[in-house]
C-alpha cells in the first residue's frame, strides 16, 4: 500500500466506528447513540489543547511538541460527545524546542542564500506527549481547525493532503511537520495520516524501515546505537550483573533487546526488568525502587522518559538506595531538573549515559532572552510560562483565544484573577534558568537540524533548475510555493546533503542521519548538585571514552563491581548453577593434570603428556623425572641389603675355603658349593644395577645379569640334587656306573648348558627388542617414572619361565632326595631353599604389575634379594654352623653315621 492511500484509512474505519456506537446505543435504548451518529458531520473536532502558535507564511510548516507532561482525567460516561481537555504542567525544555524552531525558521527567512524570496512561517501544537492527543493535534496540522459541519468531508484530501481546505489559517497546505515527539507518534502518525514529517526525539530502530515508514525522517539517531553504545560500555567494564528499568512501551523493550542481542555471549545477563507506565508512575517506581533495592545488581539501566526517572530517584530517596551506578539513556541522561534536585543528588550521583550530541547555535540564548509577552501577544505558550515563572498575569488575554476555544478562555480568566498583574519589568535577561540555558542544546539542536534539512529540501524543490527542460521519469518537476506536495517533497528530502551553519554535514540515511552520541557523567559539585560533564563520544558503533574523567557512583575513580559471581581465578572453571542465569555460576577448582590460565575459564585443559599442572592448576610445567635412586631411602635400604647379600657370601666363601679340607665342604661337592657362592654374589650384585637413573646400556644389562646370575644359581642346585640322588642310587647292588655319569666333569658341563640356553635367550631378546629408557606418562602426578620399558614382553617372560623351569626341576629333585638316609642330607635344604625362591618370585609377578612407577623395580630388587637371601640362609647357614661352632660334626664318621 502507497503512503498516499494510508490518507484515507482513518475516515472510513472513524465513520463505521461511529456508525457502531450509534447502533450499539440504539440497542441499549440510549438516545445518545442516535444523536452521536447525527452529529457526525456537524461535530467540530476536538484538539489536545486550544493553544498553539502561528506564523503565516509562503510555506507553513507544522510542528508538534509534547509541552505539558500532565494529562487530564477523561471520563467516558458516553453522555456526551468525546472531547480532549487541555494538559497541564508546562516543561521548560520543550518550550525551549519550540522556540529552536521559530529561530530556525527567521534565520532561513533573513538568508540571502536559502530559499530567497520565500518566507516560511509555522503552526506549531503541543501534543501533551500522549498519543491520542498527538493524533489530535496533527489532524488540526493536516485537517485544518474547521468549526464548519464538513471538517471530516474536508479530510478526504488526495496527493497533496493540503488541497482544497480552505478553513486553516492563512488558507495555506502543510507540506510537513516537525514531530512527533515520541516513536509511538511518530508510528502512529505516519500509519494512519501519512504526513511528511522530520522528528526530533523518535529513535525506535523500527522507524528505519523504509517500507513501512516512507514518509518518515529523523534528526535522532536510532536507539540501535545507543543501546549498543551502552552495551559496549558494560562488557568494557566487566559489568555481567545489571539491572533494567524501561518504559512499558516500544522505547523500553526495544532497548533491553537490542542490549541483550549486544551482550549475548559476552557474560553479560539482565538480573531483572522492570516497566514503568505513565498512567500509573507512583506504583510502578515503587515497585522497580524495591527490586533495585532487593537485588545484587549494582548497575542499573534506565531506558526511559526523565519524568519517570525523577519519581523512580524518589522513592529510591525515600528508601535510602544510593549506591547504585545508573546507566542513563539519552531521554533523561541531560534533564536538569534531575541535575538540580538536591532531594534525589545522592541517589544520582555517577550517573552514567549517553546524550543527543551537543552544539551550539549561534544568537539563540539572545533570542530566548528577549522574548517577552508584550511583544507576543498571541503567543498562548510564552503567556503560560511567564505566569509560571514570575507569578504574574502579563496582560490581557486576546480575543483570539477565546474564539478558539470559550471554555479554554474561562479557565485562563480564573487563572488571571488569581494573580497579580506583571509590572512590566519582568525580563530573562540575567535570570539563569533551564529555559535560557544554552550551554548544553541537544534536542533544541536536533529541532533547529529538522528545520533547515526541510528548509533545504524546499529550497531545491523551489529553485526548479530543470525548469527549460522537459519532465521526464528522472527529474521532479516545478512546484510553487502555493502548490507544494509532499511526494514531491520527498523527493528531495531523501537527496538532502547540505552544511549547517555551524560547519556540520547532514544528510539523510533513509531515514537516519549518521549517528553521533556524547557520553556523559554526574559529578558532585560543592553546593550538593550535580554537574554534567563530558567523557566521550560515540560515533556510529564507535566507543571513544576518557575513563580517567569519570566519577563513579563510589565517589571515587574506581569502577564499581556489579556481577552475580565473582569471576571465577586461574586455576578454576566455571560450573552453571541449576536454573540461575549464566552469569551466576560456581568456581571448580581444576583435576589434577588440568590448568585454567586466565580468569573466568568455562573449562580446563588437559596438560599435554609431557607436562603437569602446578600446585595452584594455573600453568604446565615439565614433568619432574622419578626413578631409584641411591640418594632416596628406599634406594638405600636395598643398597644395604645387596651390600649385606654380598657381604655375608664373600664371609661364607671364606670359610669354606678356610675348610675345604673338612669333611663337611668335602662331602658337599666343594666345586659346586663354591661356584654356587659365586652365583649368589652375582644375584646380590646385580640388583644393585637397577638402582639408579636408567640408561640405554644399564637397562639392557640388568635383565640379562638378573637371568643369567638366577640361572647359574638354580642350576648349581639342581646338578648339586642331581649327584645326591645319582650317589645313592649308586650304592646299590648293579648301580656302581651310575657315578660315572655324573663325575665332576659331567657337572660342570651340566651348569654350563643349563647357563648357556639362559645366556641364548637373553642375546636374542635384547637384540631383537631390548627392554629401553622410558617416562612413565601414563601415571597421574607432577613425578614421572623413568623405567626400563620392555618392549617385548614374551623376551622377559622367557627369561623368566626358564629360571622358573629349572627351580620346578630342582625342588621336585630336592622332593625326592629329602628322606634319603644321612647325618646331613643336603636334599633337605635345598628343598626349603626351592620352596622359598618359587614362593617370592610366584608372589613377585602380581605385584610387579600392579606396583607404579619406579616401586615395580623396587619389588624386583626385593624378590632378588629374598630369593638370594633364602638359598644363601637355608643352603649354607647350617654348613657355617656345624663348621664353626659344632666342629666335633665335622667328621667322617660322623656325616656316615646313620
Amino acid at each position: 500500500m502507497s503512503w498516499l492511500s494510508w490518507l484515507f484509512t482513518p475516515w472510513s474505519s472513524s465513520a463505521s466506528f461511529l456508525l457502531i456506537v450509534g447502533l450499539v446505543g440504539r440497542q441499549l435504548g440510549l438516545r445518545v447513540g442516535l444523536q452521536l451518529v447525527q452529529t457526525v458531520t456537524c461535530s467540530q473536532w476536538g484538539t489536545p489543547s486550544d493553544q498553539g502558535l502561528f506564523q503565516d507564511g509562503d510555506v507553513v510548516i507544522g510542528g508538534l511538541f509534547s509541552l505539558h507532561y500532565k494529562p487530564p482525567a477523561t471520563v467516558n460516561d458516553f453522555t456526551q460527545l468525546p472531547r480532549y481537555k487541555p494538559c497541564t504542567g508546562l516543561e521548560n525544555l520543550p518550550l525551549q524546542y519550540i522556540y529552536a524552531m521559530m529561530f530556525a525558521l527567521e534565520e532561513i527567512n533573513h538568508s540571502t542564500t536559502l530559499l530567497p524570496g520565500v518566507k516560511l512561517g509555522y503552526h506549531i501544537r503541543d501534543s501533551c506527549a500522549l498519543h491520542p492527543w498527538a493524533m489530535q493535534a496533527a489532524l488540526s496540522l493536516v485537517g485544518g481547525d474547521s468549526a464548519s459541519c464538513n471538517s471530516a468531508a474536508q479530510l478526504g484530501y488526495s496527493a497533496g493532503y493540503g488541497e482544497g481546505i480552505s478553513e486553516r489559517r492563512g488558507d495555506q497546505p502543510l507540506p510537513l511537520i516537525i514531530g512527533g515527539a515520541s516513536s509511538i507518534a511518530a508510528k502512529i502518525l505516519c500509519r494512519i495520516l501519512g504526513p511528511l514529517s522530520i522528528s526530533y526525539t523518535s529513535s525506535c530502530p523500527c522507524l528505519s524501515d523504509r517500507r513501512q515508514f516512507p514518509t518518515f525522517f529523523r534528526t535522532m539517531p536510532s536507539d540501535t546505537y545507543q543501546a549498543r553504545a551502552i552495551a559496549q560500555l558494560a562488557i568494557h567494564s566487566n559489568w555481567t550483573w545489571i539491572g533494567a528499568v524501561v518504559a512499558n512501551n516500544d522505547y523500553g523493550h526495544m532497548a533491553v533487546k537490542i542490549f541483550q542481542e549486544e551482550t549475548q555471549g559476552k557474560d553479560v545477563c539482565l538480573a531483572f526488568v522492570e516497566t514503568l507506565q505513565r498512567e500509573k508512575i507512583v506504583s510502578d517506581a515503587r515497585r522497580a525502587a524495591l527490586t533495585i533495592q532487593a537485588s545484587t545488581a549494582r548497575v542499573i539501566l534506565i531506558f526511559t522518559w526523565y519524568t519517570d526517572v525523577r519519581e523512580l530517584f524518589l522513592q529510591l530517596a525515600k528508601i535510602n538506595v544510593t549506591d547504585r551506578q545508573f546507566l542513563a539513556s539519552e531521554a533523561w541522561s541531560t534533564s536538569d531538573d534531575l541535575l538540580q534536585n538536591l532531594v534525589t543528588s545522592k541517589v544520582a550521583r555517577g550517573v552514567l549515559g549517553v546524550a543527543i550530541r551537543s552544539s551550539p547555535i549561534p544568537g539563540f540564548e539572545n533570542y530566548l532572552r528577549s522574548l517577552n509577552p508584550s511583544r507576543h501577544p498571541n503567543d498562548e505558550f510564552l503567556r503560560e510560562f511567564w505566569e509560571k515563572e514570575f507569578g504574574c498575569s502579563p496582560g490581557a488575554i486576546p480575543l483570539s483565544s477565546y474564539a478558539s476555544s470559550p471554555s479554554n478562555h474561562a479557565n485562563r480568566l480564573l487563572q488571571k484573577a488569581s494573580l497579580p498583574p506583571c509590572s512590566g519589568t519582568e525580563s530573562l535577561e540575567g535570570v539563569q534558568h533551564p529555559f535560557t540555558d544554552t550551554s548544553q542544546l541537544r534536542v533544541a539542536y536536533n529541532v533547529y537540524l529538522a528545520v533547515y534539512a526541510a528548509a533545504h529540501a524546499l529550497h531545491s524543490l523551489l529553485s526548479c533548475p530543470n525548469r527549460e527542460r522537459p519532465p521526464d521519469n528522472n527529474s521532479s518537476t516545478c512546484s510553487s510555493p502555493k502548490h507544494i506536495k509532499p511526494i514531491e517533497l520527498l523527493q528531495h528530502l531523501n537527496n538532502v546533503n547540505f552544511t549547517t551553519p555551524q560547519g556540520e554535514l547532514l544528510y539523510f540515511q533513509g531515514a537516519d542521519i549518521p549517528a553521533k552520541y556524547d557520553l556523559v557523567n554526574w559529578q558532585n559539585t560543592p553546593e550538593g548538585s550535580l554537574k554534567l560533564v563530558l567523557i566521550g563520544q560515540v560515533d556510529g558503533f564507535d566507543l571513544h571514552l576518557n575513563e580517567s574523567a569519570i566519577q563513579w557512583s563510589t565517589g571515587s575513580n574506581q569502577v564499581p563491581v556489579s556481577v552475580c559471581s565473582e569471576s571465577c581465578p586461574p586455576g578454576t572453571r566455571k560450573a552453571n548453577r541449576k536454573g540461575e542465569p549464566l552469569c551466576c555460576f560456581d568456581c571448580i577448582p581444576c583435576a589434577e593434570g588440568e590448568i585454567s590460565n586466565k580468569t573466568g575459564s568455562l573449562h580446563c585443559d588437559r596438560c599435554p603428556s609431557e607436562f603437569w599442572s602446578n600446585v595452584g592448576q594455573t600453568a604446565c610445567i615439565p614433568r619432574q623425572l622419578d626413578f631409584l635412586s641411591f640418594n632416596e631411602t628406599l634406594g638405600i635400604t636395598l643398597t644395604t641389603a645387596a651390600v649385606s647379600g654380598v657381604t655375608v657370601t664373600t664371609a661364607v666363601f671364606v670359610v669354606f675355603i678356610c675348610y675345604r679340607q673338612t669333611p663337611m665342604v668335602r662331602a658337599n661337592n666343594s666345586e659346586l658349593s663354591f661356584l654356587l657362592l659365586l652365583s649368589l654374589k652375582l644375584c646380590f650384585l646385580c640388583s644393585l644395577v637397577f638402582i639408579g637413573r636408567p640408561s640405554v646400556w644399564s637397562c639392557r644389562f640388568q635383565q640379562a645379569a638378573f637371568g643369567i646370575s638366577f640361572v647359574l644359581c638354580v642350576s648349581c642346585l639342581q646338578v648339586k640334587t642331581i649327584v645326591v640322588l645319582a650317589a645313592f642310587r649308586s650304592a646299590r647292588p648293579g648301580a656302581e656306573a651310575l657315578m660315572k655319569w655324573f663325575g665332576p666333569g659331567q657337572q660342570r658341563g651340566s651348569v654350563c648348558l643349563f647357563t648357556c640356553i639362559q645366556v641364548i635367550i637373553c642375546i636374542i631378546w635384547l637384540s631383537l627388542s631390548p627392554p629401553a629408557p622410558q617416562a612413565d606418562l601414563d601415571i597421574p602426578g607432577l613425578q614421572v617414572t623413568l623405567k626400563c620399558a620392555m618392549a617385548s614382553v614374551v623376551g622377559f617372560s622367557l627369561v623368566l619361565g626358564y629360571i622358573g623351569l629349572l627351580a620346578c626341576t630342582c625342588l621336585l629333585l630336592a622332593f625326592l632326595a629329602r628322606k634319603l638316609p644321612d647325618n646331613f642330607n643336603e636334599a633337605k635344604l635345598i628343598t626349603f631353599s626351592m620352596l622359598i625362591f618359587c614362593a617370592v618370585w610366584v608372589a613377585f609377578v602380581p605385584a610387579y604389575v600392579s606396583s607404579p612407577g619406579k616401586y615395580a623395580v623396587a619389588v624386583e630388587i626385593f624378590a632378588i634379594l629374598a630369593s638370594s637371601y633364602g638359598l644363601l640362609i637355608c643352603i649354607f647357614a647350617p654348613k657355617c654352623f656345624i663348621i664353626l661352632l659344632r666342629p666335633e660334626k665335622n667328621s667322617k664318621k660322623h656325616l656316615m653315621g646313620r
